[in-house]
Formats: C-alpha cells, structure tokens, sequence
C-alpha cells in the first residue's frame, strides 16, 4: 500500500525523473534523507521499476503511430509477447478481451517504416490475422 506522501513523490518523478532528490525533498517538504528513503523504499518493494524518457512534443508528433489489433492462434500468445517485446517500433503491447487477444501500439519515422512492422507483426509465427488503423492524432493524454 502507498502513502499520499508516496503518491506525491511517484507524481513529481512522472513529470521529471531526472529531478535531484534535494529538489524532491523541497517540493515534499521533507528532509533530503526521508525523500531517499521513500525513494529507495518504494524501488524495493518494485512499485518504481525503472526511470524512463519523455520525448518533445516536436518529436512525438512527427512519428506516425498505429493500433494494430492482433489475434494469435490457441497457446502461441506467450511466443507473440515476446517476439513483439524484440521489436524496437513496439510501445504498448495491451491483452484484450473481445475478437482480438492483443492491441499492440507501434511507433515508426515514416508511413513506409509503419508498413513494414505492421508486415512483420502479421509474419510472426502464431499471428492469425491483424487489423490496422493510423492514429491521425491524440485529443487527450493524461
């Protein structure tokens, strides 16, 4: 279970992961030491995996993005996971109820870049059949 005070700090490390613990602790109102320690404690008990990169506006907007909804043939969904966790175009790969097993979200410099992943996504040993569909553009991204 996390604390308010642990929230506060899982919020200030979204919006910048890089922020010196001595201004974590400035904007929590607390010690240096007791941020480290809620940071270290809350990197132990595996609620903060890893630290990540946020990329500009400017960059995002220039990828070209899809969703590509894939089904996977009975027992080969395990073999599709992780043949998609090799692919650098892969985001977000989402398992799903209804008449696909996975929405996956790719992420390319060009449309031609786009086309060839969502070829490779159909070609992989155990995919069925896939869907495809251009994100035009984001209206909301909390």
């Amino acid at each position: 279970m996390t604390t308010e005070a642990d929230r506060a700090l899982i919020a200030l490390l979204r919006e910048d992961a890089r922020m010196p613990t001595v201004e974590l602790a400035r904007k929590l109102g607390v010690s240096r030491t007791t941020a480290q320690s809620r940071l270290e404690r809350l990197e132990r008990r595996g609620i903060i995996e890893g630290y990540g990169v946020r990329l500009s506006p400017d960059y995002e907007q220039e990828l070209v993005k899809a969703h590509v909804l894939v089904t996977a043939l009975p027992k080969h969904s395990a073999s599709v996971e992780a043949a998609l966790r090799g692919m650098p175009a892969v985001r977000t790969l989402h398992s799903v109820s209804g008449n696909f097993d996975m929405i996956v979200i790719v992420e390319s410099p060009s449309i031609r870049d786009l086309d060839r992943v969502i070829d490779d996504i159909g070609a992989l040993d155990g995919v069925e059949r896939t869907a495809s569909s251009i994100i035009l553009s984001t209206r909301i991204d909390r």
